[in-house]
């Protein structure tokens, strides 16, 4: 009964279909408005078919991609945006993405994955290296910044309660905290809640004006627990915030990590590759003395989604807080000697995909010199917007660009010192902007204000989008300060 198993000329047809979509879609890309005003009950409407009782034909299938593609979907890769971070996705990684998907290889074991297993172990490695970590380093690829740092931290719990820890969880042991700052991402809250802690095990520690956390206030905290019978689990500096691209001061965070015996984690899932930017690596100093790093390859290395990877001092530490006996995968001793990684034994998932292809197959096609080009670049173009912004009369600075992100505002002279007139101004801005289509940045909250952020981990931007985000925020603050009057 072979319904399903196409024969290699109907799948040619198919991916040669899909191919020309995609060549078309890079090649209109910049001519594209970067995300379409559209309601969700009008894609809902568009893309809710019935399953037919007999399949599509070819032709059929590339009319619904094609509506997908070119009126249901909206653009990271475009070169006007600027929002989040979120990378623009290397075409060599979308090529990558289709062998992916046809080898269909297993992660979770090395009998179902060989080449994929030894790509990632690889990869891994590499990844540990640029990062100053030793040669017992390794990790794994999971799905993205969240879980590499739950898997991190999930180390760190069991290695703060000992022995027995995944037995018996945090019951029988002592009350642990995790420290992070203020602008630490969401999801270390997240973690400590998915790892029987209690979100209040997160102890929020200020930030110093840069929104650096404040290394004293985290020497204060540490005490403080210490002293009322609380564990230190786990320190997370933060290389490269979420709002404002600030890096923790990770040199006096490892310093008070050696001295409370608590873990030293890293998120480093936007600022993390730096690293390999001349002039940006020194900022990264003290990374290389962490426990363990989350980085996000489809961040500030462009690859398309998902590329999450968690990266250990120690790679043994994983097995110990997620190796299991499974009987169905049995293999002989003999077999064991010349057997490889194990991914089921190194994580949560036992199914594992193969997310490092896209990165593999990215950084061969590049290579490390045209990324850690790319990367100063970005982090130039920032620098730049930055200063149209302190040249131009109505707009400031909120504060100083740092890695690739400038957080500013529309602020026209009559309104200095109003700032509650002042962010709603700039909150019908932003909306603004992402209904006019030629440029998209999103917004952070600083000390109260409401302001517009670029960040800029996109390979195609370049200073005239930049100059355009201005343009186009300067029209639509005008054109509110008019509506106004």
């Amino acid at each position: 009964m072979p319904d399903l198993d196409w024969s290699p000329e109907r799948a040619r047809e198919l991916g040669d279909g899909a191919v020309a979509l995609w060549s078309e879609l890079l090649e209109r890309l910049p001519r594209l408005a970067v995300s379409p005003d559209l309601r969700a009950d009008e894609v809902r409407a568009a893309l809710a078919f019935e399953i037919p009782d007999d399949g599509l034909s070819n032709d059929e299938l590339l009319d619904r991609l094609r509506a997908l593609a070119f009126e249901l979907s909206m653009y990271p890769g475009h070169p006007g945006f600027l929002a989040y971070i979120s990378g623009s996705g290397t075409v060599p990684g979308a090529a990558a993405d289709l062998l992916a998907a046809a080898l269909n290889q297993n992660g979770g074991g090395f009998r179902l994955s060989p080449g994929a297993t030894e790509i990632e172990e690889w990869l891994v490695h590499w990844l540990a290296t640029q990062f100053g970590l030793p040669g017992e380093a390794g990790g794994l690829f999971v799905a993205g910044g969240a879980m590499a740092n739950f898997v991190a931290l999930k180390v760190a719990r069991d290695a703060a309660l000992g022995e027995g820890a995944r037995a018996r969880g945090v019951a029988d042991g002592p009350p642990l905290a995790l420290y992070g700052s203020s602008e630490a991402h969401v999801v270390q809250r997240r973690a400590a809640d998915m790892l029987g802690l209690g979100s209040d095990a997160l102890r929020t520690i200020p930030v110093d004006g840069g929104y650096r956390l404040d290394a004293g206030a985290l020497a204060s905290a540490l005490d403080d627990d210490r002293r009322a019978g609380v564990r230190p689990m786990a320190v997370v500096g933060t290389a490269g915030t979420t709002a404002t691209g600030a890096i923790d001061p990770l040199p006096a965070i490892a310093d008070l990590c050696e001295r409370q015996g608590a873990r030293f984690h890293v998120d480093a899932c936007y600022g993390g590759p730096g690293v390999l930017a001349d002039d940006l690596r020194p900022l990264l100093a003290g990374i290389e003395r962490a426990d363990s790093i989350a980085v996000d390859a489809h961040k500030w290395l462009y690859t398309p989604l998902l590329g999450g990877c968690v990266l250990m001092r120690d790679r043994s530490q994983l097995a110990s807080s997620f190796a299991a006996d499974a009987s169905v995968v049995w293999l002989d001793e003999s077999v064991l000697q010349s057997h490889g990684a194990d991914g089921y034994q190194h994580g949560p998932d036992f199914s594992r995909g193969f997310p490092a292809l896209r990165v593999w197959l990215s950084l061969l096609a590049h290579g490390r010199r045209a990324y850690a080009r790319r990367i100063s670049h970005d982090a130039a173009l920032a620098r730049y917007l930055g200063e149209l912004v302190d040249e131009h009369p109505d707009f400031e600075l909120v504060t100083p660009v740092s890695l690739s992100v400038c957080c500013f505002r529309y602020a026209p002279e009559e309104l200095r010192g109003r700032e509650e007139r002042l962010n709603r101004l700039n909150e019908r801005i932003m909306t603004g902007i992402h209904a006019d289509g030629r440029v998209y940045c999103s917004n952070a909250v600083l000390g109260g204000a409401f302001c517009l952020r670029a960040c800029i981990v996109n390979f195609r931007t370049e200073a005239e989008h930049l100059e355009l985000l201005l343009q186009v925020a300067e029209e639509l603050g005008r054109a509110a300060l008019a509506d106004a009057a």
